[in-house]
């Protein structure tokens, strides 16, 4: 994370601070696999990597479907139809933030192309039993980031964020990236040194960057500050406090019910339980002003949003 926020230091060469933020996690990455290396005494669970590239169980690397019983198409039906709700839901999630308005993007959407290409792919995987290609939307989030330029405001409030200028808008990096993703096929001796607990860490910080700015996370800490000290936000300056509260409240027990089903033999269905939310939104929409949800719902920042609001 510090390395991350080097770009704002006032130390080093520009181009230096530049190097040290974008390339910051494999940096990162590298120093604490020296350190499990050097201090060797201490023996550290490290990523599990295949010998060579093989399947992980023995068997053809083709999986023929028509080697299967007649009765198998059929109960796979069920699991099927799961999986493209998931399949939908999480591309279309993806894509929604990433084409997010703070970001700026030229480019025109491209929802249905996208989630045809993952959908041919996903068929193409399963003939030969790998795993399936969904939209990553924390890494996507971040790659859009890594390529953005930025500068940090002041709120009305008097807290300070960070707005996104223009975006660098360009299918090299992501390119190159998964050429190296395929090129790591041949680090495989490298990539068992790495210690699974700076693998955690890495998840952990995707996870908390991808939190920042996350408006469900901002209502939640409204709980325990002082009413006093509430930023100025445009939803705080629309909507009643106690309906807040108790909006934020219904996306609490739905976020508590989905991390639950998740935790269970239930797991198998919540893609079932992520398109439930959909009429749990419309429900709800009975009890609160139109005009309130439209505030809670909206993503313009304060400085963005005077002249729509006031």
């Amino acid at each position: 994370m510090n390395l991350t926020r080097f770009r704002r230091s006032r130390y080093l060469l520009p181009q230096i601070r530049e190097f040290l933020a974008d390339f910051g996690l494999a940096i990162a990455i590298a120093i604490m696999t020296l350190v499990s290396i050097w201090l060797h005494e201490v023996e550290l669970k490290v990523l599990p990597v295949p010998d060579g590239l093989e399947p992980t169980v023995r068997r053809d690397w083709f999986v023929n479907p028509m080697g299967t019983p007649t009765w198998v198409w059929f109960a796979a039906m069920g699991p099927a139809l799961l999986a493209t709700v998931l399949v939908y839901a999480e591309q279309n999630i993806t894509g929604r933030l990433v084409n997010s308005p703070e970001h700026k993007l030229q480019k025109g959407e491209a929802y249905h192309l996208d989630l045809l290409v993952v959908g041919v792919l996903i068929g193409i995987c399963s003939l030969f039993g790998l795993p399936w290609l969904v939209g990553a939307t924390v890494r996507s989030l971040n790659h859009v980031r890594s390529l953005a330029t930025s500068e940090e405001v002041v709120t009305p409030g008097g807290e300070t964020r960070e707005r996104i200028l223009h975006v660098r808008e360009n299918r090299v990096t992501p390119l190159a990236i998964h050429l190296m993703i395929g090129l790591s096929l041949f680090l495989l001796p490298l990539l068992k040194t790495i210690p699974m607990a700076v693998l955690y860490g890495l998840f952990l910080f995707m996870g908390v960057v991808s939190m920042a700015g996350n408006q469900f996370l901002e209502r939640l800490s409204l709980w325990l500050m002082d009413t006093n000290l509430y930023p100025s936000t445009h939803y705080i300056r629309q909507v009643p406090r106690w309906i807040i509260h108790k909006y934020t409240l219904i996306q609490l027990v739905c976020f508590g019910a989905l991390a639950i089903v998740e935790m269970t033999p239930l797991a198998i269905l919540f893609p079932l339980f992520i398109a439930l939310l959909v009429p749990v939104r419309i429900w709800i929409s009975r009890f609160f002003d139109p005009k309130h949800l439209a505030a809670l719902d909206a993503e313009e920042e304060p400085e963005e949003e005077e002249l729509q609001w006031v």
